[in-house]
């Protein structure tokens, strides 16, 4: 790995640790709960349910969108400022650790002596009132494996609750609130905040080094996992692709039940064989124990998926889905929003947005892109933190094999400053004469725009805002 990250961070609110049972607590004396950052994915997700069990609601965010949308047609107030006058009247608060320290709201409630919940914190709470609690977690591939476990369950008819980060059209958004006893839930390993949750179901995709303004070494990773696997208890069970040697360190001393799957593990509880490819798209049977269980053909292109759709196959079994709504549910998975997602066609080129930001993510992404291609694969990169950019600059300079053509974005900041040590141009140059640096969105779309060619398939890929580019074009 490259060397240390020295980005400068933006200071965060702290997440709290009060427990479910503490809040729970809490909450029996409390009629009203105010989200500070409500038009978040989790946090709009939260608000709902919380509206739904019978607590007055509100909330507060910077700009109107769908989200926020979404909850005022369900009754719920949202401000568009941050006020301190918005908390009077409420009984406890919510808040994203995204906010500052100094946000007028979050230190008027703690003059007020409000009770106030972390997202992380409060999420572990609420998922105590389903009987599966189904965590997806990995390093990489969560929100579509969320996903897919989603648009299954949904097919079966168990009216689950889910709360991805991603949007998924099978539940016109991000999440659904379901009156089944089905909670899936996207687990993220960033600043430990899996480790507030509750699952019955632990389901880890993969471990690599990632969050490097966070984790600073594989120990310290292995440890969090092992952590996060241990909340299920000695009753729950941890769904773990063995095929990864860092999950298998994690797991050594997993005392629930392992539930395995993998591909080149034999050994496997679940695996895939007779894999067969069409353009970037894998079919393959799934067996239990050595028996044939389901025949599974994709939708979405990728030889990852395979794993995804392995998890989500032994996450569904677990919990009571049928090998054949497992197959059909799985079949019927198309993608969850910018993830490989088909946007349209520009001159004859075909264009995806994806939300890779990790080097594998790229590499693996591309690789399966590249079935699609009858010209040239294009890439448009926009790194994602400055801190990860640095830490991992060796890993992205080889993790565009696959592409004919880069075309590098400036850093998404996102949490951090920048301390000029690392830059897209640096990367560009890094990487060689395929990649061009390109600067701002705009400039790197009119670049795309001249780049194209009839027959590319064009991948435009970042956590970021590179998805405005498709606006601009």
């Amino acid at each position: 790995m490259g060397g240390t990250a020295s980005a400068e961070l933006f200071m965060s609110t702290p997440n709290t640790h009060f427990g479910a049972d503490e809040i729970g607590r809490i909450l029996k004396n409390c009629k009203s709960i105010y989200f500070i950052g409500i038009g978040g994915i989790n946090m709009s997700s939260l608000a709902h349910i919380s509206h739904k069990r019978g607590f007055v609601t509100g909330g507060s965010d910077r700009t109107p969108s769908a989200l926020t949308a979404r909850l005022e047609s369900c009754g719920i107030r949202i401000n568009y400022s941050h006020d301190a006058a918005n908390i009077h009247g409420y009984d406890a608060v919510v808040y994203t650790v995204a906010i500052s320290p100094d946000n007028p709201e979050y230190t008027e409630a703690l003059r007020l002596g409000l009770p106030c919940f972390s997202r992380a914190d409060f999420l572990g709470y609420v998922m105590t009132g389903y009987l599966r609690r189904i965590g997806v977690s990995g390093m990489h591939g969560k929100s579509t494996c969320t996903s897919m476990c989603a648009a299954t369950f949904i097919g079966a008819g168990v009216s689950p609750t889910v709360l991805s980060g991603a949007e998924l059209d099978v539940m016109s958004g991000a999440y659904t609130v379901g009156e089944g006893e089905d909670f899936i839930f996207e687990a993220c390993e960033y600043m430990d905040s899996f480790l507030d949750f509750n699952p019955t179901v632990a389901v880890i995709l993969n471990i690599e080094m990632d969050h490097v303004d966070y984790f600073h070494s594989m120990e310290q990773i292995h440890r969090s996992f092992a952590k996060y696997a241990s909340l299920t208890t000695e009753s729950g069970f941890a769904v773990a692709n063995v095929d990864d040697e860092n999950v298998l360190i994690a797991l050594k001393d997993y005392a629930g039940t392992l539930v395995s799957f993998g591909i080149d593990s034999e050994d496997a509880l679940y695996r895939a064989t007779d894999i067969s490819c069409d353009r970037g798209r894998y079919s393959f049977n799934i067996k239990k124990r050595g028996e044939q269980f389901c025949r599974v053909a994709l939708s979405v292109t990728g030889y990852h998926n395979i794993y995804n759709a392995l998890a989500c196959a032994a996450a569904a079994d677990l919990c009571g889905i049928s090998p054949e709504d497992i197959s059909r549910g799985l079949a019927s998975f198309c993608g969850a929003k910018r993830r490989m997602e088909y946007k349209g066609n520009l001159g004859g080129a075909e264009l995806y947005d994806d939300y890779g930001h990790h080097p594998t993510e790229v590499h693996t992404t591309l690789r399966g892109a590249k079935g699609l291609a009858g010209g040239r694969l294009v890439c448009v990169f926009q790194p994602h933190t400055y801190s990860r950019t640095k830490a991992l600059l060796e890993e992205f300079s080889l993790a565009f094999e696959y592409a004919d053509k880069v075309l590098l974005a400036d850093i998404y900041a996102a949490r951090e400053r920048d301390d000029g040590s690392v830059s897209s141009r640096a990367l560009a140059e890094k990487i060689g004469e395929k990649a061009v640096y390109c600067g701002a969105i705009e400039d790197t779309a009119n670049a795309l725009r001249e780049e194209l060619r009839d027959g590319d398939v064009a991948v435009v890929m970042g956590a970021g805002d590179i998805w405005k580019i498709f606006d601009i074009l």
